[in-house]
């Protein structure tokens, strides 16, 4: 297991210069999305204060680090300075996740990600600098209040009032081409992709023939997503 003491700063600069990511705070969200990067081929620096966490996550990430975050020779020893990328996953500590969150301000890292557990939380990390604020329960409560209405097969919201939806087979357009369907003209949404029944998906392009069976990716305003998915 690396641990702070054994893990040299000439490891921590090699892994922070090769645009990995490095996670602080590995709890369920956090642990989540450091494996995720990992199956994607990223290098992850896992940072966390908790010797079983960093035990579990031994061997499964490129370096797991037992260390206080809140502390900037920590943090400089870990050569968190040099990454590009940072993601504070810091939830129920919040004393600890805005003072994580102000170092990294302070060393000027590029890309930072913080995760919020209220709204109070998520508008001091704003205040503070942060662009990117994530609320993990609430989306994915947002998230699946959408699904289980049972007419999406998938859900994205991308701000505002718009959204990315997969929806099941929409029978009445059987037989027509992207073009003739005119969804964008009827519905208010625009077909962005159709899987077909070999399970690949092709670009919705005009001439592509909608086949019963096909599943659709619409684009276009929540509410109006949501109605095309329901007809």
């Amino acid at each position: 297991m690396a641990r702070l003491n054994l893990f040299s700063g000439r490891e921590s600069a090699r892994i922070g210069e090769s645009d990995a990511v490095a996670v602080i705070g590995l709890g369920r969200f956090g642990e989540s999305l450091a494996l995720e990067l990992m199956a994607s081929g990223v290098d992850v620096l896992g940072v966390d204060g908790e010797q079983h966490v960093v035990q579990s996550l031994d061997g499964r990430l490129t370096y797991v680090v037992m260390a206080d975050a809140t502390q900037e020779d920590v943090l400089r020893q870990l050569s968190i300075p040099e990454f590009n990328r940072v993601v504070v996953a810091i939830g129920q500590d919040i004393g600890a996740s805005i003072l994580t969150v102000s170092l990294l301000l302070r060393f000027g890292v590029p890309q930072i990600w913080a995760e919020a557990v209220s709204e109070a939380h998520g508008t001091v990390l704003r205040q503070l600098g942060v662009n990117h604020v994530i609320f993990p329960e609430k989306d994915m409560g947002r998230r699946v209040a959408h699904l289980v209405q049972g007419s999406l097969l998938d859900y994205i919201p991308l701000g505002g009032d718009f959204a990315v939806i997969e929806t099941s087979p929409r029978e009445f357009l059987a037989g027509l081409t992207i073009y003739e369907s005119q969804v964008r003209r009827r519905f208010g949404v625009v077909i962005v992709a159709v899987r077909k029944a070999d399970g690949e998906w092709q670009f919705a392009e005009p001439d592509l023939r909608i086949e019963e069976g096909d599943e659709l990716l619409v684009a276009g305003p929540t509410g109006k997503a949501e109605a095309f998915s329901r007809r």
